[in-house]
């Protein structure tokens, strides 16, 4: 047997389709669970496994044609369309509960399952119902509102003590890197406005709240290094970590370095709900696409709900400043985990390669 293979589900989303290419790096056999095709290069120690996990008898089936797998990434998630009124919505949380329980239920069947990590987020501390404590800690009693994070996380517990698996918790804020087409995924949102904004005249400035409010991001690499190192640390045993970059940034200032990457002149901010204004202009991009020979034409394919998202992360339409909503990361370096980048490099990175990718235009306008 495989002494480490892991089962990635969400292999194609923003998270999993690193994380795949984490565990590949760190020498493990590794499975990817997605409905979509994964965007990840072939690789003999790589296995795509196409599956709805929403399906219970669909999803034991396939798992069940698999190798042993030792380990869990569970990186999928169900969100409904509009994507911000689904988190407090029953049926979303009562679907991400039986996709989890969709996966653990025939790997615990082979009795070879070692370590399960699941992923929450901020919303664990409420940051979308209510001010957070500054700053907000893993130690800090669980939050009184309703979400999927508390019952995959009390189905984790159960099968855990019972299974004696070991378990993690991590918890990203708001990650970046270069996927598309997903949920929370900014990098492709600011590039599809620049094109916009360049081809119609329009200014490029930062669409929210234009203040300089402290935020914090993630690189999705940071996220998939944990991964493989909370796989194996015992010190990450039973326990939840917050997840950041490691500083903090305001949107307004960082918003000259994203004009720079995407070949656009930044200007003064400029109120406007992305969720309206991009699909407005979805015409506007379909001729960048043609002009620049990009490989997605589609605009509502390039964004899938992160538009959305991004009225929500620039607070759009606030008119006082919002609470200060930060995390420490104390914890998980006391426990050994301490890898830290660069905010802007992580934008810029992410915006490079799909730039490389020919999901967003080059900066200089060169069809490839």
């Amino acid at each position: 047997m495989t002494e480490h293979r892991v089962l990635v589900t969400g292999a194609s989303g923003l998270i999993g389709r690193e994380a795949v290419r984490a565990f590949l790096a760190a020498g493990w056999e590794v499975v990817g669970a997605a409905r979509g095709a994964p965007q990840v290069p072939g690789e003999p120690r790589y296995r795509q496994l196409a599956v709805d996990l929403r399906d219970a008898a669909a999803a034991a089936a396939a798992l069940a044609d698999l190798p042993p797998i030792t380990h869990l990434v569970h990186a999928a998630v169900f969100e409904k369309p509009g994507l911000v009124a689904g988190w407090s919505d029953p049926e979303q949380m009562a679907v991400n509960k039986a996709m989890l329980d969709n996966v653990l239920r025939p790997l615990l069947a082979t009795d070879l399952l070692a370590q399960v990590t699941i992923m929450q987020g901020t919303k664990a501390y409420g940051v979308h119902l209510h001010p957070i404590p500054l700053p907000a800690r893993e130690r800090h009693p669980r939050d009184p509102h309703e979400n999927f994070y508390w019952h995959q996380e009390d189905l984790l517990r159960e099968y855990a003590a019972s299974a004696g698996f070991r378990w993690t918790v991590l918890r990203p804020v708001q990650v970046v890197g270069p996927a598309y087409g997903v949920g929370y995924c900014m990098p492709p949102v600011i590039g599809a406005m620049a094109a916009i904004c360049r081809r119609t005249g329009e200014p490029f400035g930062f669409p929210g709240y234009p203040v300089d409010l402290p935020k914090q991001v993630v690189d999705v690499r940071l996220v998939a290094d944990a991964l493989v190192w909370a796989a194996a640390a015992e010190s990450a045993d039973g326990e939840h970590f917050n997840l950041t970059n490691g500083e903090v940034f305001s949107w307004p200032q960082l918003w000259p370095a994203l004009a720079d990457a995407l070949g656009v002149e930044p200007a003064e901010p400029v109120a406007r709900s992305l969720a309206a204004f991009l699909p407005a202009h979805a015409e506007d991009w379909a001729a960048v696409a043609d002009e620049q020979g990009l490989a997605v034409r589609d605009l509502g394919a390039v964004l899938g709900q992160s538009h959305l998202y991004a009225d929500y992360t620039f607070h759009h339409g606030a008119t006082t400043p919002p609470p200060p909503a930060l995390v420490s990361t104390v914890k998980i370096k006391k426990a050994g985990f301490t890898t830290v980048w660069d905010t802007e490099e992580s934008f810029r990175d992410a915006i490079g390669e799909l730039q490389r990718r020919r999901i967003l235009p080059d900066p200089a306008g060169r069809p490839t």
